[in-house]
Order: C-alpha cells, then structure tokens, then sequence
C-alpha cells in the first residue's frame, strides 16, 4: 500500500511543471549564441544594406548575454573600489560600449564555421564555464564562456579564447593606465575610444 502511494505521488510530481528558475547554462548560452549565428546567416541582411541592422540585432545579443557590470567589476579588480559610484556607473557604459564593438566587430567576420558546445563545468556553487569550439579550416579553436547565475539567470562574465581570458586582458591594461593614475585618467582614456571625448 506504502509503495502503491509513494509510486502515486512521485508519477504526479513528474506530470506537474515546474517553473523555470534558470536556464541550464549550457543551454543559455548556445541558444544565445545561436541566435547571433542566425542572425548572421539571415540572407536578407548579406551586403552593406543589411549590415547596420544586423550590427543592431548582435549588440541586442550581446546584451542579453553579457552581465557588464560583472564583467567591468571583476576587469578592475581591486581598482573598482577606487571608483566613486558615478565613475563605476560610467565606466561600466563605457566598457559595454568598447566590449560590444569589439564583439560585433569579431562575430561579423563569422563565414560559416560550425560551432559545437561540449559541456558545462562548474566553477563554484553559482559559476559555471561554458564550453564550445568553433571548428575552423585549419582546426579547432576552444572558446569558454564563464557564466554566472544571477537574479535567476546565467549571464556571460568572461570568455576564454584559445587560453585568453577577456578578463585578464582587459585588467592587465586598466591595471598599468591605473597603476599612478585617479581613476578619471582611465575613463578620460575609454572616452576617447569610443569617441566621446
């Protein structure tokens, strides 16, 4: 009888549905990924007069992938205590701004390849690293997107290509702007990148 009802109860779990808390993370980011890949190969954006909405809908992309203001956090380390909120809040738009150029920039030269997700492997208890490889004519090249579980979704904190870490370079740079400057002399710096200056 025990197990008559204990089999009952677990069929009727299974049938229930369960909300969506997060998104597996693996799934998170090769759908997103995907969509950007469909995106590219829509015929009808091919050529210069598709190319301003097809730079549009990748940056939209980007920004549902991409957490920037974790990704500007963990870029300036320690720095980012140095910063008053309004330098934080700044910078945080001006490093969006540089990451997304530089994203659009590098996923438009995309010419077909295939891409493959791997697997998924955890980091910490709300970290995970997404692995993928874009298979290239000459080879394979890996490329890990580290995410991070965040107001119940996986957002994207840094990428890893080829053993580079976005993070790491990016700091390595701010560090050195950083190193016997006030923060206003990087921002002054990102200003001029992205043309605000």
């Amino acid at each position: 009888m025990k197990k008559w009802l204990a089999g009952l109860m677990l069929l009727m779990l299974l049938l229930v549905p369960f909300p969506a808390i997060a998104g597996v993370p693996l799934d998170t980011v090769k759908s997103n990924v995907s969509g950007v890949l469909d995106v590219l190969r829509d015929p009808k954006l091919q050529g210069e007069s598709g190319k301003k909405v097809k730079e549009q809908r990748i940056a939209a992309a980007a920004e549902k992938l991409f957490d920037f203001v974790e990704l500007s956090k963990r870029t300036l380390g320690l720095n980012w205590n140095k910063f008053t909120p309004e330098q934080r809040k700044e910078f945080v738009e001006l490093f969006k701004t540089i990451l997304k150029d530089a994203y659009v920039e590098k996923i438009t030269a995309y010419t077909n390849e295939q891409v493959n997700f791997s697997k998924e492997v955890s980091l910490s208890e709300d970290t995970v690293e997404v692995q993928s490889s874009v298979v290239t004519k000459s080879g394979q090249v890996p490329i890990y997107y580290r995410v991070l579980k965040k107001e119940n979704e996986w957002k994207v904190y840094d990428v890893v290509i080829e053993g580079v870490s976005l993070i790491n370079n990016y700091r390595t740079q701010f560090r050195e702007i950083l190193g016997n400057n006030p923060p206003e002399k990087l921002l002054e710096t990102l200003r001029k990148k992205v043309g605000k200056s």
